[in-house]
């Protein structure tokens, strides 16, 4: 393992929603604050929404660890279970002993809330995957919110899952849930300076003193496939330390992170926002310019010089010299890559190095 090589104490890249590793941007910042706040002031059902792998699972289990003693709380992170299933979970998680019956089992719940609502106590559930549920299980956690006092719900509901979440409480048969929805927040995928603390950050936490690990290069590359989602960039991330350790390497390059890419089947992903990614189409009125640490090497500032244009074809790149005006009226994008760079790499890989964009 590349533990020692790099001088760590734990796995930095983990899949598993450590919260020993949270990471706080902003927005899971105000999701957290959120869910205090919800469950502090008893206000009822409060809904999570984020991409697949943006982080959510891990904040309902930071949240969860932070709780105090005065808040009793019961986890549900599979929620395909038909409505005896449910209860049955429900019951077991708030250490309740199995019911015969529905109408006990409802009696036994009323019973545990308002005995500690009475206590000043809190009890909350929580529900990952929410956007799993079916719809009976929505109207069963319905009709749990109408445990109630004249001023308070006596159980705060937490629900999190993927966007998709929100379009299954548009449906007009749950418009009396989406009615009880007290607090909605959303968790955003990470922006490219946000990726780049946050890989620094995990590498900290598991040992690392050397916050260059990762080089400027690799670290963009990894953001630009990933998105700013952190489950794929924890993959790309530990296959990446895996390849550095392999070659003996003090740090991880562009290039690891190209292959890494090529390996997992990711070379599609990401988002194309100009030349920042895979290309950029060529205007005979618009020059393009390439940043001034790129300058020298046979590149002028006013325009490209001693550079070849790749034309991208899928799924076969075909190499060859175009001027950029006959590129323009041809309508089609390019990759760029100077004179000297190895024929047979990645094309996107160029990107990784240089950023080319509109003047």
């Amino acid at each position: 393992m590349y533990l020692q090589f790099y001088g760590l104490n734990d796995l930095p890249f983990r899949l598993a929603p450590d919260p020993k590793y949270l990471f706080r941007t902003e927005s899971m910042v105000e999701a957290m604050a959120n869910l205090e706040y919800g469950i502090d002031s008893g206000k009822g059902i409060i809904v999570v929404t984020g991409e697949a792998g943006t982080g959510k699972t891990t904040t309902l289990r930071s949240n969860l660890k932070s709780l105090d003693r005065r808040v009793m709380a019961a986890y549900i992170f599979n929620p395909l279970l038909s409505t005896d299933e449910f209860f049955d979970t429900l019951l077991s998680e708030f250490k309740l002993s199995p019911q015969p019956s529905k109408s006990a089992m409802l009696r036994a719940m009323g019973h545990l809330l308002l005995s500690r609502h009475l206590q000043g106590l809190r009890t909350v559930l929580f529900v990952d995957e929410a956007h799993l549920l079916p719809a009976h299980l929505l109207e069963e956690i319905r009709l749990l919110s109408n445990f109630e006092t004249n001023r308070e719900k006596l159980l705060q509901v937490i629900l999190c899952g993927q966007p998709e979440l929100l379009d299954v409480l548009e449906q007009p048969q749950l418009r009396q849930f989406k009615q009880r929805i007290a607090l909605r927040c959303s968790i955003q995928p990470m922006s490219l300076n946000q990726t780049s603390e946050y890989i620094r950050w995990r590498l900290c936490i598991a040992g690392s003193t050397n916050e260059a690990l990762f080089e400027p290069e690799a670290l963009a590359l990894i953001h630009s496939v990933s998105t700013g989602i952190p489950r794929t960039i924890n993959n790309i991330c530990d296959n990446a330390l895996m390849i550095g350790f392999s070659e003996e390497s003090n740090s991880i390059t562009a290039e690891m992170v190209s292959e890494v890419i090529e390996l997992l089947g990711l070379a599609g992903s990401g988002r194309s926002e100009g030349a920042e990614a895979w290309g950029t189409s060529l205007s005979e009125t618009e020059p393009l310019t390439i940043p001034g640490a790129m300058m020298g090497s046979g590149v002028r500032e006013n325009g490209l010089q001693n550079v070849h244009y790749l034309q991208r074809q899928n799924p076969v790149v075909s190499r060859g010299r175009f001027d950029a005006p006959q590129a323009a009226r041809d309508n089609v994008r390019f990759i760029i890559e100077f004179d000297g760079e190895d024929s047979q790499a990645s094309p996107g890989r160029f990107f990784s190095r240089v950023r080319v964009s509109k003047r």
